[in-house]
């Protein structure tokens, strides 16, 4: 079994920055894993904001945060830099570990609890 534990949510003035992390632990770790992150918006569903390969040397991200969003991970810790940010960046954000394929497709292995991320203007 996989744990994925995410902090570093909170509030934010637009324009500003967070940091989000979030560290793997589990005897079932599987090293050639992708870590991704994920997003949802009051009143919308979760949506794919970002994905990072097991090496940590590719990268994808979904266009509505390319150029402020930064993934990036070492070992079984993914991160999340947000910047440039903006209202609608307002929601739950979960990190996600599991192959490429199924974190891109939405149903990775494993899911973290969520933090929140609250962007006023």
């Amino acid at each position: 079994q996989v744990s994925l534990e995410e902090s570093g949510g909170g509030s934010a003035q637009a324009g500003g920055s967070l940091r989000l992390f979030c560290v793997a632990s589990g005897a079932a770790l599987d090293s050639s894993e992708a870590m991704g992150w994920f997003r949802q918006s009051p009143g919308k569903e979760r949506e794919f904001l970002a994905i990072i390969n097991w090496r940590g040397t590719s990268t994808f991200y979904t266009d509505s945060v390319k150029g402020r969003f930064t993934i990036a991970r070492a070992n079984d810790t993914a991160y999340l830099y947000l910047d440039s940010l903006k209202p609608e960046d307002t929601g739950v954000y979960y990190c996600a570990r599991g192959s490429g394929p199924d974190v891109l497709g939405g149903t990775p292995r494993s899911w973290g609890q969520g933090t929140l991320v609250t962007v006023s203007s």
